[in-house]
């Protein structure tokens, strides 16, 4: 079993973003609110019952909101707090980690336009002491953005007492609150995974997936666009997309109603620890955005259509290449953007997690049905003696759901 830490698009049965496990918190019953406007595609029994049946298999509070061909849907089950039994909503900011990733991506291929980055030019022309040497020579900024650098993740670095996982007897999950109030610079997170071993030559056929690329590109933006990328991307993706309630965190603290989000770390945290106040320097411009389900439906709708970056950009985001992701899965993986060949049509998107909190969204490539889950449980499947993990309930729920909010009601064909 390899070490999830966040992020890592992957497939949507047990999506390895969101591989994760506790037993339902507390009896909590489940709740719901949801609302629709009406559409042969959507089903609001059949969408509330699949969120209810998450909530039931184990996690705490689970939202989302599906979209089809303009009609909307969204609904949630469950609590958002375990102690309270406070409800969750539809409406929350959460934190919604890899996704960002798309947001971050977006940004450098509108300076690709704007002619201030190439795309296939060395990262070392343009951050020869960060990158420097033979590296910064052969890796350039598309290898950074489809995960083919070979820049292995600073993660394990970043929070050594969990590098010996799945060595049970050997993990300690001390770094996550170590780390809680600890303020990470990108360069030193960045030189964490410069001096790891390589995970591949450059450019080599296949990728791996990596949190450092997305630092380097964070800096990358900073240096052309004399902003920090944080500020680039809220003004020119953000602000753009018309979001309005998306962004990258000011401090430790989710402003406004948001959830609790619980980590179980395989079953090494029990009961789950809420980790929803927490410095998001450690994933910066790879995977610190807080949004809502809504304005991520909202901006991948956008992005698909052309109006985030022109469409040749989109065509460039949209050549992918085999990936290996976090939880040892091949992917799909574009410029920040991930293929999923569903039963019912191409979709596009990505999924994301940070410590307690997993998010998923998919557009199809029509643009005609789309959908973003969120759930405040993470990693929950327990592993056996040798490290692999076990099947929970809540896969089955989760996939179900999947299955719903991307095929429709009554879809006979599984979920991917």
């Amino acid at each position: 079993m390899r070490l999830v830490l966040v992020g890592g698009v992957a497939a949507l049965g047990v999506c390895a973003g969101m591989v994760a496990a506790s037993a339902s918190p507390g009896g909590a019953r489940p709740t719901h609110a949801g609302s629709t406007r009406g559409s042969a595609g959507l089903d609001p029994a059949e969408l509330r019952s699949a969120l209810d049946a998450v909530h039931r298999a184990g996690v705490p509070g689970v939202f989302a909101e599906v979209r089809d061909d303009g009609r909307t849907w969204r609904g949630a089950s469950g609590v958002a707090d375990v102690a309270t039994g406070r409800p969750v909503r539809p409406d929350l900011r959460h934190r919604v980690g890899s996704v960002t990733k798309t947001f971050t991506a977006a940004a450098v291929l509108q300076q690709v336009e704007r002619g201030r980055i190439g795309l296939d030019a060395p990262i070392g022309d343009y951050l020869p002491e960060l990158v420097p040497g033979e590296r910064g020579r052969r890796i350039t900024v598309r290898m950074l953005l489809n995960n083919t650098s070979g820049i292995p993740d600073y993660l394990p670095y970043a929070f050594p007492s969990l590098r010996a996982f799945p060595s049970l007897p050997d993990v300690s999950t001390e770094s996550l609150d170590d780390n809680r109030f600890r303020t990470f610079r990108p360069a030193e997170l960045i030189a964490m995974g410069l001096s790891a071993p390589p995970t591949g030559e450059p450019g080599g056929p296949t990728g791996v997936y990596s949190n450092t690329n997305w630092l380097i590109l964070g800096e990358l933006l900073k240096e052309v666009t004399g902003l920090p990328a944080e500020e680039y991307i809220t003004r020119n993706v953000i602000a753009r997309a018309g979001l309005r309630h998306t962004g990258f965190p000011k401090g430790p603290r989710i402003e406004g109603p948001h959830a609790r989000m619980y980590e179980a770390f395989y079953g090494l945290i029990d009961p789950p620890r809420d980790y929803s106040v927490y410095d998001m320097s450690w994933v910066g411009t790879g995977a610190a955005l807080v949004s809502t389900m809504e304005d991520l439906n909202r901006f991948y709708a956008l992005l698909l259509d052309g109006r985030i970056v022109g469409r040749s950009s989109l065509a460039e985001m949209q050549r992918t290449v085999p990936v290996r992701a976090l939880d040892g899965s091949m992917i799909e993986y574009g410029l920040g953007l991930h293929r999923v060949e569903a039963p019912c049509g191409t979709f596009w998107g990505h999924d994301g997690t940070v410590w307690g909190a997993g998010t998923m969204s998919l557009t199809r490539a029509d643009g005609g049905r789309q959908m973003s889950v969120a759930v405040n449980l993470i990693r929950w499947n327990r592993p056996d003696a040798s490290g692999k993990p076990q099947p929970h309930p809540i896969d089955g729920a989760m996939k179900a759901l999947y299955q719903r909010a991307m095929c429709g009601p009554a879809s006979a064909a599984s979920a991917p």
